[in-house]
């Protein structure tokens, strides 16, 4: 039952005024059952957050992966985390040890670039490289419960039916960033405050699903807790000529939650990044090695995260972009 409930509401957590009932009905239980599984999980620290999960681009802010190499790390994480745009930051075994995503907003003074270099400046980074995304293959972290029946699925393009953001599409963004409390009625405090009912909130949360700006609305686990011990970001060199062909076929693979291609330097020449997850070191070693006899890159490399410094969602439309720019722009 715990399985069924976390692979279910890791695709999708209904979005509706008795969520949980929902979810009972679907796996032929009460809502009392589902909602005391649910806070058991959440006690014992297997599920994160349940909120919406957003499309940084779509929104409109500039987005990259950083990678410095920091020499006092300890002090140059607490410092990035500063940021509110910081949602991942973590040390990897690599002369550029110290790993973060940033974002910065589509008003914002400073720009991508310039936040990187202040963020650099007060950290002392000897050396950065910024790796913004090119191609995007995957991004799915769906951890499989009840055990893969496949190592492969099908990865499709979803078509984007854009339309332009109004004042309640931008407050029920903030609202919906929000993880739910485990109670019958979680969107409540949603209706509520807009001035908006269920109908209403299930037809325009399902606009910005269809427009691109929310990728799903879903519940997400810390990965060491629900099992999966093991993770590693993976890069491969490839042939220029054929790093799309290439990222699809990588992305194809269950076990790969993330799949992009990303600019090289002449200091960095891996292009394909992939993110496995495994329930062993073993595990994920035996995937990138299939991976690796498939697409027989140039060569590949693991990046082990050893530390977590930062690990949590963007609230975007956030006043607190601008304080940051403010206090460290200058």
């Amino acid at each position: 039952m715990k399985e069924a409930l976390l692979e279910k509401i890791q695709g999708e957590f209904p979005i509706c005024r008795r969520p949980f009932a929902k979810l009972g009905e679907e796996l032929g239980v009460s809502e009392e059952e589902v909602l005391r599984l649910y806070r058991d999980l959440v006690d014992e620290g297997i599920i994160r957050q349940t909120s919406a999960i957003f499309d940084t681009k779509s929104l409109g802010y500039d987005s990259s992966l950083v990678a410095f190499k920091a020499h006092d790390i300890e002090r140059a994480a607490a410092f990035i985390n500063t940021h509110p745009g910081v949602s991942h930051n973590y040390e990897r075994d690599h002369d550029f040890n110290l790993w973060f995503t940033i974002a910065t907003p589509p008003d914002s003074e400073l720009g991508l670039q310039k936040t990187v270099e202040i963020l650099a400046q007060h950290t002392g980074a000897e050396e950065y490289i910024l790796l913004p995304t090119k191609k995007m293959f995957k991004i799915k972290v769906q951890l499989s419960m009840q055990g893969a029946t496949t190592k492969k699925e099908k990865v499709e393009e979803k078509k984007k039916e854009r339309f332009e953001l109004e004042p309640l599409h931008i407050e029920l963004i903030k609202a919906l960033q929000e993880n739910i409390e485990p109670v019958p009625e979680p969107f409540a405090k949603v209706v509520e405050s807009l001035g908006i009912d269920y109908e209403t909130l299930q037809r325009e949360a399902e606009r910005l699903r269809r427009g691109g700006y929310m990728r799903r609305f879903a519940t997400i686990l810390r990965h060491r807790k629900a099992g999966f011990t093991a993770n590693a970001m993976v890069v491969w060199r490839v042939d220029e000529a054929r790093a799309e062909e290439l990222g699809r076929k990588v992305a194809a693979y269950k076990a790969v939650s993330h799949c992009y291609l990303r600019p090289t330097y002449p200091n960095w020449p891996y292009a394909l990044f992939s993110m496995i997850h495994g329930k062993s070191k073993e595990e994920v070693e035996a995937v990138v090695e299939e991976i690796a006899q498939e697409i027989e890159p140039k060569e590949y490399r693991y990046l082990y995260s050893t530390r977590e410094f930062k690990k949590q969602r963007i609230k975007y439309f956030s006043n607190t972009f601008y304080e940051w720019e403010r206090r460290y722009g200058g």
